[in-house]
């Protein structure tokens, strides 16, 4: 195992000890990440777009808020997103955190090539759409970060029309993750006292019904408790279960293989629930890292190689990626654009190009989003 120990494990399921109940794999048996040398080698000299990447990889910029793409114009404060495999082809999704109901969530579609085809609004009229997650069942669910929000089920292609999701809560909603073993969908809610909650649908593959839970304190474990009123009619979901669990300001969110690694911005951590065996493990904390790399910790997402991919919003304007061996190293850092945060982390397909936006851009507000593309040789299972 060499360093990957399992008494390195910074399990918070029964408060001080070390559980040994969860399955043995490359995500997690070494907790929590230590700075060391990136798969990829040092960061070269910022590029044309001013981004900083290692040797071997480039940029380009497919949106600017307020220009256009393929005919659209690219919305306002871009953050979450997800790409969806369309024929030979992929779309990326892209949320808008804008306010007041100018929020929502745009597409582009690209070729085989990677060429821009189109560009089209697949969710409007809502608020503050922060990250999400994308479904099995090609669905993006997009997140409203505001008091009380909902939860949306939007339509890559931009066909179908965009469904709001009441029985998934009223509450700060942040990012959405789904769990296809179990058939829940992982849920985080960014505000000091946060929770994280799963929901439960009644019918796979439907969210339109259901039960919503939320993580809580269990006799010296972890148990999901179900929340007495997810419309927060009369309380907020975070207050309604006294033995729930608070993290100060849920961010991303990316289930692979058995896990949910979800990341709290306030706590500088990044959290991997161990779903099979009902643990929470710490799987990176700046705090515990010395020069740690990695702060602001938002948005998620994940290489087929095992690889997180970590972005920041403030810290130095880095995306990080936390190996399989538990290393933590920048992937690449964005220039003069320190009123910005990155966001929207994504792979299309095939695993050879990653997507990411800056919110505020250089101008440090949300009618400077910037969306960019990043190609090249990242490494395969």
């Amino acid at each position: 195992m060499r360093r990957r120990d399992f008494l390195r494990a910074a399990v918070l399921g029964a408060g001080t000890s070390v559980a040994f109940g969860f399955s043995v794999t490359r995500q997690a048996i070494a907790f929590p990440a230590v700075v060391g040398q990136s798969p990829y080698g040092e960061l070269l000299g910022p590029d044309a777009n001013g981004i900083m990447l290692p040797k071997g990889f480039t940029s380009r910029i497919i949106g600017r808020t307020g220009e256009q793409v393929a005919g659209h114009t690219w919305h306002g404060a871009p953050d979450g997103g997800a790409c969806f495999a369309d024929g030979d082809g992929w779309i990326y999704v892209s949320n808008s955190e804008l306010e007041n109901g100018d929020g929502g969530v745009s597409a582009v579609k690209f070729d085989s090539a990677g060429e821009i085809t189109d560009a089209y609004r697949i969710l409007s009229g809502t608020t503050r759409n922060c990250s999400g997650g994308p479904t099995p069942w090609n669905t993006w669910l997009s997140c409203e970060e505001t008091d009380r929000g909902y939860v949306f089920e939007a339509d890559p292609w931009g066909v179908r029309e965009a469904k709001q999701h009441p029985a998934m809560g009223r509450l700060t909603h942040e990012a959405a993750a789904v769990d296809p073993e179990r058939k829940v969908v992982y849920l985080t809610e960014d505000e000091p006292d946060g929770c994280f909650y799963r929901f439960v649908p009644t019918t796979w593959e439907d969210m339109s019904a259901g039960t919503l839970q939320v993580l809580a304190d269990d006799n010296g474990g972890l148990a999901w408790v179900d929340v007495p009123d997810p419309s927060a009619a009369d309380q907020q979901t975070r207050d309604q279960v006294a033995s729930a669990r608070h993290f100060d300001g849920g961010e991303g969110a990316y289930y692979s293989g058995g896990t949910c690694y979800f990341t709290a911005k306030g706590e500088n951590r990044v959290y991997a629930y161990d779903a099979a065996g009902n643990v929470l493990n710490v799987a990176y904390a700046a705090d515990e890292v010395p020069d740690a790399p990695l702060t602001g910790v938002d948005n998620i997402t994940g290489a087929a190689v095992g690889d997180l991919y970590v972005a920041e919003d403030g810290g130095n304007m880095e995306v990080c990626l936390i190996t399989p061996d538990d290393v933590v190293a920048p992937f690449l850092r964005v220039l003069d654009q320190d009123e910005s945060e990155l966001c929207g982390v994504a792979f299309n397909p095939a695993g050879d190009r990653l997507y990411f936006s800056s919110q505020r851009g250089t101008s440090g507000a949300s009618s400077g989003g910037i969306t960019y593309e990043v190609t090249g040789p990242f490494r395969k299972p």
